[in-house]
């Protein structure tokens, strides 16, 4: 087998053919290519501008890459898969046309800063492409947040109903936590804006290259600042892992209230067909597949992030072949997010919410338990005696086989020692709803500020709100 590499002057063998494959990074790499052509492309192009090639070799090898990023572009090129690396694939592929100029484009450069601006430039345009699908995801929570933003249902710790809230209100905490995702991609984005390319192996080049004009014309901030630094720093992967780990942990737990609310037992979600399955023997099955996958991909991205951390936790400075496994995880773990942020919109667009259901279940039991102690604090009784009584009066209720809200009056007026006059209309869902009123509660007036707050969010071009 040919074996396409950029090295191998010094070596009197060729190379073992297990340690060959062990080392090639060529079908991974293929997610880079049209990074590595506009890289490719940029670099002749200073290399033309500042005349360190001749003029007409340059030319000759600038018009042969644009041919191969209209080939990419048209799905016309074919990359040689027994090459090492994307370099070595592109190196080839230039020399069919061009012939040993092609060796000229290595000129004043190093696989070890190309991977590196490469890689950096994939990264930035993947998050572009995150940030937008979240915000398309957050416009359908906001879609439906509105819709049922004074739609009783129970709020829960400890997977215990705890006090009614609304489903609007519950909706929007999903949106605030994607809010703070977009914010740690669009950080994730400053990270990785910085240009290594002219870095060369570890040490620069001694060609007059123009490290400020390539970065420029790849849209970066400017060149990284230190050649050896700007070759050893992953950071960019491990800041991307770190937030795509996040992104996917918010959508698990999303995922994984859908999978409870659309259960016969909660019975407050029906997914739509789409994005459901059925069961190969239980013809009467509505399987939340896609929301359960979410929820079992999460755990992958978080390997993908705890992997590169430990891959990378004893390298020294300088270039190490061990980075050669960063991208990997990367490309995993951001086709993950891309596809999740797609599956999840799908069902919060589709999702049809059993709003009576809802209501019973914000209604039952003992769940207007704190509204009651809340009312006797704000008449004078200290908290914790407040507290004391309504448990005793739960207490009570259970023992004759009463929920709270058909207390009677005597049994309110016994234990209490309150009117039950007043207590009694606390008891619905709607009052302990209103009764929260205050910034980022699920009261109507506060629901409207928070529904106002989200939406001048989703005008805001980005995440980070800047002064």
């Amino acid at each position: 087998m040919k074996k396409t590499k950029l090295w191998g002057g010094a070596f009197a063998e060729a190379p073992d053919e297990t340690a060959w494959r062990f080392g090639q990074s060529i079908e991974s790499d293929w997610n880079l290519l049209a990074e590595e052509l506009e890289v490719s492309l940029a670099h002749a192009r200073m290399l033309e501008r500042q005349k360190i090639l001749p003029a007409a070799k340059a030319k000759k090898l600038i018009r042969a890459l644009e041919s191969l990023v209209r080939d990419a572009e048209e799905g016309r090129l074919k990359i040689p898969r027994d090459a090492e690396d994307i370099h070595a694939a592109v190196e080839e592929e230039l020399r069919k046309r061009v012939g040993d100029i092609a060796g000229m484009l290595h000129t004043g450069r190093s696989r070890n800063d190309q991977i590196a601006t490469v890689a950096r430039l994939y990264l930035r345009r993947r998050c572009d492409r995150l940030l937008s699908l979240i915000k398309d995801l957050q416009r359908e929570i906001v879609k439906q947040g509105a819709r049922h933003a004074n739609a009783p249902m129970p709020g829960y710790t400890h997977q215990q109903r705890a006090q009614p809230v609304t489903l609007g209100f519950h909706l929007l905490a999903w949106f605030w936590m994607l809010q703070r995702d977009g914010e740690r991609l669009e950080t994730v984005k400053i990270s990785a804006n910085t240009c290594p390319l002219g870095a060369a192996a570890l040490a620069g080049t001694p060609f007059k290259i123009d490290r400020h004009w390539t970065a420029k014309q790849l849209g970066f901030d400017g060149p990284t600042p230190n050649a050896l630094d700007a070759v050893s720093d992953r950071d960019f992967a491990s800041d991307a892992l770190h937030a795509c780990a996040t992104l996917m942990l918010h959508l698990s737990r999303m995922s994984q209230e859908i999978v409870l609310w659309s259960s016969e037992e909660f019975g407050f979600l029906r997914l739509p067909d789409r994005v459901t399955t059925g069961s190969s023997i239980m013809p009467q099955k509505r399987n939340p597949d896609f929301a359960e996958l979410i929820r079992g991909r999460s755990a992958r991205c978080f390997g993908h992030w705890v992997a590169h951390m430990s891959m990378m936790k004893a390298l020294p400075l300088g270039y190490n072949r061990d980075t050669q496994e960063d991208k990997p995880p990367l490309f995993d773990a951001l086709a993950l997010c891309r596809d999740s942020l797609l599956l999840m919109r799908t069902m919060i667009e589709g999702a049809q919410f059993d709003k009576q259901r809802m209501r019973e279940a914000a209604e039952a039991g003992h769940i207007a338990a704190t509204a009651v102690a809340d009312f006797l604090a704000s008449k004078g009784v200290p908290f914790r005696q407040a507290h004391e009584r309504v448990g005793r009066l739960v207490r009570a209720c259970e023992e004759v086989g009463l929920t709270l809200r058909e207390a009677t009056p005597d049994l309110i007026r016994s234990v209490l020692q309150a009117d039950p006059d007043e207590i009694l209309p606390l008891l619905s869902a709607e009052a302990g709803i209103r009764s929260r009123d205050g910034y980022g509660g699920p009261g109507p007036n506060a629901m409207k500020v928070q529904l106002a707050e989200a939406r001048a969010a989703l005008r805001r071009k980005g995440f980070v709100a800047r002064q």
